[in-house]
């Protein structure tokens, strides 16, 4: 049995945060630990150099596999959009606000997130890196992680973040002619485009969205006489 099965998860993780600590806190590197995870928020302008070091450092990182890379748009983080106990104003039976602000200028809406293995210390680490709202872009990790090739692509198509330095930077899930990024928070839910097969023209052809946007939840929720007892009536 190696060393490093002998030692509790929870051992597992406080030696990464220690190892972590002492490697970037003095560079003012946020590092949180909640629910048995580690998340280390890095700056952008530093986030290659820090992945390219939690790679090589072995053994006290050796983050040899890139297990996910996705993004985030946090332009209305905090915002609660569902109040399940009460009615709206306008009689739905679960009131609902579709009237949530997106600062679309905010300085921290995009991030950009690394979810990171050890094997051999047998521990996971979370990198994440805040972007620029207007420019959201950041050096790729190709190179060391081929495996970000897909993952990298997907941010880019979901959520508009470039990746300097990827060799095929284009839409992996939506239509080549897809217009906007479907993940972010400003994005309508009917799209900007619609497509469909012309039969004059004989090809498929895009037009602005004809579908008129509604709410789909019950306007009135009332009790149902067949369930009630009785002393209920």
């Amino acid at each position: 049995m190696s060393a490093t099965a002998m030692i509790t998860p929870e051992q597992r993780v406080a030696k990464l945060v220690d190892a972590l600590k002492t490697a970037f806190e003095e560079k003012g590197y946020t590092i949180e630990q909640d629910f048995g995870e580690v998340t280390m928020t890095v700056p952008r302008e530093d986030l290659l150099d820090t992945l390219f070091e939690l790679y090589g450092q072995a053994p006290v990182f050796g983050f040899e596999q890139l297990i996910d890379l996705c993004g985030v748009d946090y332009s209305t983080y905090g915002q609660v959009e569902w109040e399940t106990n009460s009615a709206s104003s306008t009689g739905f039976g679960r009131g609902v606000n579709r009237d949530a602000e997106i600062d679309a200028q905010k300085a921290d809406r995009f991030a950009v997130v690394y979810h990171l293995l050890s094997i051999e210390n047998n521990v996971r680490l979370r990198v994440k890196s805040y972007l620029d709202s207007e420019q959201p872009i950041v050096g790729s990790v190709i190179s060391v992680w081929p495996v970000a090739d897909w993952f990298e692509r997907e941010a880019f198509d979901l959520y508009g973040i470039l990746f300097e330095g990827h060799p095929d930077l284009r839409r992996i899930l939506t239509d080549y002619g897809f217009v906007g990024h479907p993940f972010r928070k400003d994005f309508p839910l009917s799209g900007h485009l619609e497509m469909r097969y012309d039969p004059e023209k004989g090809r498929v052809i895009y037009e602005p969205v004809s579908i008129e946007s509604r709410t789909l939840v019950p306007r009135v929720i009332r009790d149902d006489n067949r369930y009630m007892n009785e002393e209920s009536n």
